[in-house]
Protein backbone atom coordinates (compact mmCIF):
# COMPACT_ATOMS: atom_id res chain seq x y z
CA UNK A 1 0.00 0.00 0.00
CA UNK A 2 0.94 3.33 -0.77
CA UNK A 3 0.71 6.46 1.65
CA UNK A 4 -0.52 9.30 0.06
CA UNK A 5 2.25 11.28 -0.40
CA UNK A 6 4.57 9.07 -2.17
CA UNK A 7 1.07 8.19 -4.66
CA UNK A 8 1.55 12.12 -5.19
CA UNK A 9 5.11 12.27 -5.82
CA UNK A 10 5.45 9.50 -7.88
CA UNK A 11 2.33 11.19 -10.14
CA UNK A 12 4.63 14.00 -10.79
CA UNK A 13 6.01 14.74 -14.14
CA UNK A 14 9.45 14.77 -13.41
CA UNK A 15 9.26 11.61 -11.30
CA UNK A 16 7.21 9.69 -13.92
CA UNK A 17 10.09 10.58 -16.92
CA UNK A 18 12.81 9.16 -14.84
CA UNK A 19 10.47 5.79 -14.38
CA UNK A 20 10.12 5.54 -17.91
CA UNK A 21 13.90 5.77 -18.73
CA UNK A 22 14.71 8.90 -18.85
CA UNK A 23 17.86 8.16 -17.83
CA UNK A 24 19.00 4.89 -19.22
CA UNK A 25 17.56 2.63 -16.27
CA UNK A 26 14.86 -0.09 -17.04
CA UNK A 27 11.56 0.76 -15.48
CA UNK A 28 12.17 -1.69 -12.35
CA UNK A 29 15.46 -0.20 -11.36
CA UNK A 30 14.57 3.31 -11.60
CA UNK A 31 11.86 2.23 -9.31
CA UNK A 32 13.17 0.55 -6.82
CA UNK A 33 16.02 3.51 -6.54
CA UNK A 34 13.24 6.29 -6.62
CA UNK A 35 10.68 3.97 -3.64
CA UNK A 36 14.53 3.87 -1.70
CA UNK A 37 15.14 7.18 -1.94
CA UNK A 38 10.87 8.25 -1.07
CA UNK A 39 11.51 5.57 2.13
CA UNK A 40 14.70 8.02 3.35
CA UNK A 41 13.18 11.19 2.82
CA UNK A 42 9.72 10.03 4.41
CA UNK A 43 8.96 11.90 7.92
CA UNK A 44 6.56 12.36 10.37
CA UNK A 45 5.63 15.57 12.58
CA UNK A 46 3.91 15.02 15.39
CA UNK A 47 3.84 18.76 16.22
CA UNK A 48 2.21 18.33 20.17
CA UNK A 49 5.53 15.89 20.87
CA UNK A 50 7.37 18.13 19.11
CA UNK A 51 6.44 21.35 21.45
CA UNK A 52 6.82 19.41 24.54
CA UNK A 53 10.71 19.09 22.94
CA UNK A 54 11.51 22.47 24.78
CA UNK A 55 11.42 21.27 28.15
CA UNK A 56 14.14 18.65 28.00
CA UNK A 57 16.12 20.87 25.83
CA UNK A 58 15.87 23.34 28.37
CA UNK A 59 19.69 23.05 29.83
CA UNK A 60 20.75 24.38 26.39
CA UNK A 61 18.33 26.93 25.18
CA UNK A 62 18.50 28.94 28.79
CA UNK A 63 21.70 30.04 27.63
CA UNK A 64 20.55 31.59 24.91
CA UNK A 65 18.53 34.97 25.14
CA UNK A 66 15.66 34.93 22.36
CA UNK A 67 15.28 38.18 20.23
CA UNK A 68 13.06 38.63 17.21
CA UNK A 69 12.37 41.15 14.81
CA UNK A 70 10.03 41.95 11.66
CA UNK A 71 7.89 38.72 12.74
CA UNK A 72 4.74 40.50 11.35
CA UNK A 73 6.22 39.71 7.80
CA UNK A 74 5.78 35.84 9.13
CA UNK A 75 2.63 36.48 10.39
CA UNK A 76 1.50 38.25 7.06
CA UNK A 77 2.85 35.37 5.11
CA UNK A 78 1.51 32.41 6.87
CA UNK A 79 -2.41 34.11 6.76
CA UNK A 80 -1.36 34.43 2.86
CA UNK A 81 -0.92 30.85 2.27
CA UNK A 82 2.26 28.78 2.19
CA UNK A 83 5.21 29.82 3.27
CA UNK A 84 9.05 28.78 3.03
CA UNK A 85 11.58 30.52 5.25
CA UNK A 86 14.82 30.98 4.22
CA UNK A 87 17.83 31.19 6.59
CA UNK A 88 21.39 31.31 6.68
CA UNK A 89 23.10 28.95 8.80
CA UNK A 90 25.28 29.52 12.27
CA UNK A 91 25.05 26.47 14.82
CA UNK A 92 22.86 23.54 15.49
CA UNK A 93 21.16 25.64 17.61
CA UNK A 94 19.77 27.19 14.59
CA UNK A 95 16.44 24.63 14.27
CA UNK A 96 16.00 24.64 17.86
CA UNK A 97 15.53 28.53 18.38
CA UNK A 98 13.92 29.53 15.02
CA UNK A 99 11.16 26.90 15.34
CA UNK A 100 10.67 28.39 19.08
CA UNK A 101 10.97 31.83 18.20
CA UNK A 102 7.88 31.08 15.45
CA UNK A 103 5.58 29.38 18.51
CA UNK A 104 6.55 32.07 20.74
CA UNK A 105 3.81 34.26 18.22
CA UNK A 106 1.59 31.17 17.44
CA UNK A 107 2.95 30.52 14.07
CA UNK A 108 2.56 27.36 12.66
CA UNK A 109 5.26 24.75 12.85
CA UNK A 110 7.50 24.36 9.40
CA UNK A 111 9.04 20.67 9.15
CA UNK A 112 12.89 21.27 8.70
CA UNK A 113 15.21 20.64 5.76
CA UNK A 114 18.43 19.37 7.68
CA UNK A 115 21.38 17.28 6.93
CA UNK A 116 21.39 13.41 6.37
CA UNK A 117 24.21 13.43 9.13
CA UNK A 118 21.93 14.36 11.66
CA UNK A 119 19.76 11.15 11.21
CA UNK A 120 21.40 8.65 13.28
CA UNK A 121 20.68 7.22 16.50
CA UNK A 122 17.92 8.50 18.83
CA UNK A 123 18.15 11.68 16.87
CA UNK A 124 17.11 10.30 13.99
CA UNK A 125 14.24 8.76 15.45
CA UNK A 126 13.32 12.14 16.90
CA UNK A 127 13.33 13.69 13.45
CA UNK A 128 11.78 11.15 11.56
CA UNK A 129 8.96 10.85 14.06
CA UNK A 130 8.59 13.98 16.09
CA UNK A 131 10.04 16.69 14.79
CA UNK A 132 9.19 16.33 10.72
CA UNK A 133 12.51 17.03 9.66
CA UNK A 134 13.62 15.85 6.26
CA UNK A 135 17.06 14.28 5.91
CA UNK A 136 19.06 15.94 2.89
CA UNK A 137 22.08 14.33 1.16
CA UNK A 138 24.16 17.44 0.63
CA UNK A 139 26.37 17.81 -2.60
CA UNK A 140 24.75 14.79 -4.00
CA UNK A 141 24.98 14.57 -7.89
CA UNK A 142 22.85 11.45 -8.53
CA UNK A 143 19.77 12.38 -11.24
CA UNK A 144 17.33 9.81 -9.08
CA UNK A 145 17.77 10.95 -5.82
CA UNK A 146 17.63 15.05 -7.04
CA UNK A 147 14.68 14.20 -8.73
CA UNK A 148 12.80 12.41 -5.50
CA UNK A 149 14.05 14.82 -3.30
CA UNK A 150 12.34 17.88 -5.57
CA UNK A 151 9.07 15.62 -5.46
CA UNK A 152 9.28 14.73 -2.54
CA UNK A 153 9.44 18.31 -1.18
CA UNK A 154 6.99 20.04 -3.30
CA UNK A 155 4.44 17.67 -2.30
CA UNK A 156 5.74 18.37 1.31
CA UNK A 157 4.46 21.68 0.50
CA UNK A 158 1.45 21.20 -0.28
CA UNK A 159 0.71 20.47 3.85
CA UNK A 160 2.71 21.80 5.65
CA UNK A 161 5.50 24.61 5.64
CA UNK A 162 9.06 24.74 5.56
CA UNK A 163 12.29 25.61 6.92
CA UNK A 164 15.86 25.55 4.97
CA UNK A 165 19.27 26.92 5.03
CA UNK A 166 20.24 28.14 1.40
CA UNK A 167 23.71 27.56 2.13
CA UNK A 168 23.41 23.80 2.50
CA UNK A 169 25.73 23.25 6.20
CA UNK A 170 26.54 25.59 8.57
CA UNK A 171 29.85 28.91 7.64
CA UNK A 172 32.56 26.74 9.00
CA UNK A 173 34.29 30.63 7.74
CA UNK A 174 31.56 32.88 9.80
CA UNK A 175 30.86 34.68 6.84
CA UNK A 176 27.40 33.71 4.84
CA UNK A 177 27.95 31.23 1.97
CA UNK A 178 26.55 31.27 -1.70
CA UNK A 179 23.20 29.68 -1.56
CA UNK A 180 22.25 26.76 -3.35
CA UNK A 181 19.24 26.55 -5.89
CA UNK A 182 17.91 23.00 -5.04
CA UNK A 183 15.15 23.69 -2.34
CA UNK A 184 14.31 26.76 -3.82
CA UNK A 185 13.65 24.91 -7.80
CA UNK A 186 11.57 22.47 -5.45
CA UNK A 187 9.84 25.15 -3.71
CA UNK A 188 9.11 26.26 -6.91
CA UNK A 189 7.81 23.13 -8.72
CA UNK A 190 5.28 23.21 -5.90
CA UNK A 191 3.05 25.06 -8.17
CA UNK A 192 1.40 26.98 -5.62
CA UNK A 193 0.30 30.28 -6.07
CA UNK A 194 0.11 31.14 -2.78
CA UNK A 195 3.61 30.34 -2.01
CA UNK A 196 5.41 32.20 -0.71
CA UNK A 197 9.44 32.61 0.65
CA UNK A 198 10.23 34.26 4.02
CA UNK A 199 14.11 35.88 4.02
CA UNK A 200 15.42 34.78 7.72
CA UNK A 201 19.16 36.15 9.48
CA UNK A 202 20.05 34.09 12.55
CA UNK A 203 23.11 36.23 14.18
CA UNK A 204 24.41 35.44 17.54
CA UNK A 205 26.96 37.36 20.50
CA UNK A 206 28.35 33.99 20.81
CA UNK A 207 28.01 31.23 18.46
CA UNK A 208 28.22 27.60 20.43
CA UNK A 209 30.40 25.86 18.32
CA UNK A 210 32.86 28.88 17.31
CA UNK A 211 35.68 27.55 18.41
CA UNK A 212 34.92 24.29 16.74
CA UNK A 213 34.36 25.85 13.31
CA UNK A 214 36.77 28.64 13.46
CA UNK A 215 39.52 25.92 13.91
CA UNK A 216 38.28 24.10 10.88
CA UNK A 217 36.82 27.15 8.56
CA UNK A 218 36.45 25.32 5.59
CA UNK A 219 34.31 21.57 6.29
CA UNK A 220 36.23 18.92 4.55
CA UNK A 221 34.21 15.82 5.67
CA UNK A 222 31.12 15.26 7.27
CA UNK A 223 31.91 14.23 10.84
CA UNK A 224 29.57 12.23 13.46
CA UNK A 225 27.23 14.10 14.53
CA UNK A 226 27.90 12.61 18.10
CA UNK A 227 31.31 13.46 18.02
CA UNK A 228 30.29 17.60 17.31
CA UNK A 229 27.55 17.18 20.00
CA UNK A 230 30.79 16.36 22.77
CA UNK A 231 32.45 18.95 21.49
CA UNK A 232 29.57 21.65 21.54
CA UNK A 233 28.69 20.43 25.51
CA UNK A 234 31.93 21.05 25.95
CA UNK A 235 31.59 24.76 25.44
CA UNK A 236 28.74 25.31 26.63
CA UNK A 237 30.10 25.37 30.34
CA UNK A 238 29.71 28.83 30.89
CA UNK A 239 28.30 30.09 27.61
CA UNK A 240 25.36 32.37 27.07
CA UNK A 241 24.05 34.02 23.96
CA UNK A 242 21.42 36.08 22.56
CA UNK A 243 20.20 35.08 19.12
CA UNK A 244 18.14 37.45 17.14
CA UNK A 245 15.94 35.95 14.67
CA UNK A 246 14.78 38.81 11.99
CA UNK A 247 12.52 38.24 9.67
CA UNK A 248 11.84 39.93 6.70
CA UNK A 249 9.12 41.02 3.47
CA UNK A 250 8.14 37.76 1.68
CA UNK A 251 9.15 37.27 -1.63
CA UNK A 252 6.19 36.42 -4.04
CA UNK A 253 7.33 32.88 -6.11
CA UNK A 254 4.57 33.61 -9.09
CA UNK A 255 7.14 35.64 -11.22
CA UNK A 256 9.94 32.78 -11.21
CA UNK A 257 9.56 29.75 -13.71
CA UNK A 258 10.94 26.55 -12.29
CA UNK A 259 11.56 25.52 -15.91
CA UNK A 260 14.19 28.83 -16.39
CA UNK A 261 17.09 28.19 -14.99
CA UNK A 262 17.79 31.55 -14.87
CA UNK A 263 14.61 32.33 -12.65
CA UNK A 264 15.83 30.12 -10.25
CA UNK A 265 19.25 31.52 -9.66
CA UNK A 266 17.88 35.38 -9.73
CA UNK A 267 15.59 34.18 -7.13
CA UNK A 268 18.37 32.21 -4.97
CA UNK A 269 20.31 35.21 -5.05
CA UNK A 270 17.78 37.46 -4.19
CA UNK A 271 17.30 35.37 -0.88
CA UNK A 272 20.99 35.41 -0.12
CA UNK A 273 21.28 39.26 -0.59
CA UNK A 274 17.85 39.88 1.81
CA UNK A 275 19.35 37.50 4.19
CA UNK A 276 22.78 39.17 4.11
CA UNK A 277 20.77 42.32 4.64
CA UNK A 278 18.63 41.28 7.71
CA UNK A 279 21.73 39.62 9.62
CA UNK A 280 21.92 41.76 12.69
CA UNK A 281 25.30 42.88 13.67
CA UNK A 282 26.26 42.56 16.84
CA UNK A 283 28.90 44.08 19.05
CA UNK A 284 30.98 41.05 19.51
CA UNK A 285 31.48 41.47 15.73
CA UNK A 286 32.01 44.97 15.74
CA UNK A 287 35.04 44.26 18.16
CA UNK A 288 36.09 41.22 16.11
CA UNK A 289 36.14 43.16 12.82
CA UNK A 290 38.16 46.32 14.48
CA UNK A 291 40.34 44.68 16.85
CA UNK A 292 44.03 44.27 16.13
CA UNK A 293 46.94 41.78 17.36
CA UNK A 294 47.07 44.74 20.29
CA UNK A 295 45.49 47.88 21.07
CA UNK A 296 44.29 50.29 23.51
CA UNK A 297 40.61 50.65 24.57
CA UNK A 298 40.34 53.92 23.13
CA UNK A 299 41.96 52.79 19.58
CA UNK A 300 39.49 49.89 19.41
CA UNK A 301 36.25 52.12 20.48
CA UNK A 302 37.98 54.68 17.62
CA UNK A 303 37.77 52.13 15.18
CA UNK A 304 33.99 50.54 15.51
CA UNK A 305 33.27 54.09 15.45
CA UNK A 306 34.53 54.06 12.02
CA UNK A 307 33.07 51.18 11.27
CA UNK A 308 29.63 51.86 12.47
CA UNK A 309 29.91 55.07 10.09
CA UNK A 310 30.24 52.61 6.72
CA UNK A 311 27.61 50.74 7.82
CA UNK A 312 24.67 53.25 9.01
CA UNK A 313 25.45 54.66 5.24
CA UNK A 314 24.98 51.15 3.78
CA UNK A 315 21.32 50.82 6.63
CA UNK A 316 23.08 48.13 8.03
CA UNK A 317 20.78 46.63 10.69
CA UNK A 318 23.02 47.16 13.82
CA UNK A 319 22.31 47.40 17.49
CA UNK A 320 24.66 49.45 19.31
CA UNK A 321 25.01 53.33 18.73
CA UNK A 322 28.78 53.78 19.62
CA UNK A 323 31.98 51.92 19.64
CA UNK A 324 32.14 52.59 23.44
CA UNK A 325 28.78 50.49 23.75
CA UNK A 326 30.43 48.07 21.48
CA UNK A 327 33.49 47.35 23.87
CA UNK A 328 31.38 47.64 27.03
CA UNK A 329 29.05 45.03 25.17
CA UNK A 330 31.38 42.50 23.83
CA UNK A 331 34.57 42.36 25.64
CA UNK A 332 33.62 40.71 28.73
CA UNK A 333 31.93 37.75 27.11
CA UNK A 334 34.93 37.31 24.25
CA UNK A 335 37.31 37.57 27.65
CA UNK A 336 35.48 34.78 28.83
CA UNK A 337 35.63 32.79 25.88
CA UNK A 338 39.03 33.13 26.02
CA UNK A 339 39.40 34.91 22.53
CA UNK A 340 40.75 38.43 23.35
CA UNK A 341 42.71 39.31 26.93
CA UNK A 342 43.25 42.32 28.70
CA UNK A 343 46.30 44.09 30.25
CA UNK A 344 48.28 46.28 30.63
CA UNK A 345 45.95 49.04 29.06
CA UNK A 346 45.59 47.09 25.94
CA UNK A 347 43.22 43.94 24.51
CA UNK A 348 45.55 41.06 22.73
CA UNK A 349 44.34 38.19 20.56
CA UNK A 350 44.10 34.87 22.52
CA UNK A 351 42.35 32.67 19.44
CA UNK A 352 42.86 34.49 16.26
CA UNK A 353 40.69 32.05 14.42
CA UNK A 354 37.80 32.66 16.47
CA UNK A 355 38.29 36.01 16.23
CA UNK A 356 38.62 36.32 12.37
CA UNK A 357 35.71 33.59 12.44
CA UNK A 358 33.09 36.70 13.87
CA UNK A 359 34.92 39.66 11.97
CA UNK A 360 33.74 37.80 8.73
CA UNK A 361 29.98 37.44 9.79
CA UNK A 362 29.71 41.03 8.28
CA UNK A 363 32.19 41.11 5.69
CA UNK A 364 29.16 41.31 3.60
CA UNK A 365 28.11 44.68 4.89
CA UNK A 366 31.27 46.40 4.98
CA UNK A 367 32.24 48.97 1.85
CA UNK A 368 35.27 49.05 0.78
CA UNK A 369 36.42 52.65 0.69
CA UNK A 370 35.43 54.43 -2.98
CA UNK A 371 32.68 51.78 -3.54
CA UNK A 372 29.24 52.40 -2.89
CA UNK A 373 26.85 49.28 -1.88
Amino acid sequence: MLDEITRAVLSREEVARYLRGSHGESAFEARERIHAYLDELRTTQRYPIYRALKHPLYPILRKIERHVEGIEHAEAAVEAGRVVYASNHKSHTDYLIEPLVLEDHGIRPPVIAAGINLFGGPLGLLHRHVTGAIPIRRNAKDPAYLITLRAYVAEVLQRHDLLFYPEGGRSYSGEIKPAKSGLVLAALQSDRDDLQIVPVAIAYDLVLEDHVLARQRVKRRQRPFARELAEMIRYAVGYRSRAYVTFGPAIPVTEYDPQERRDVIRLTRLLRERIGRLYKVLPTALVAAAMRPSITRRDLEARIDALLEGLRATRANVTVASGREAVEQAAEPLEVRGVIVYGRGRFRVRERNVLRYYARTIEHLIVPPGRTH
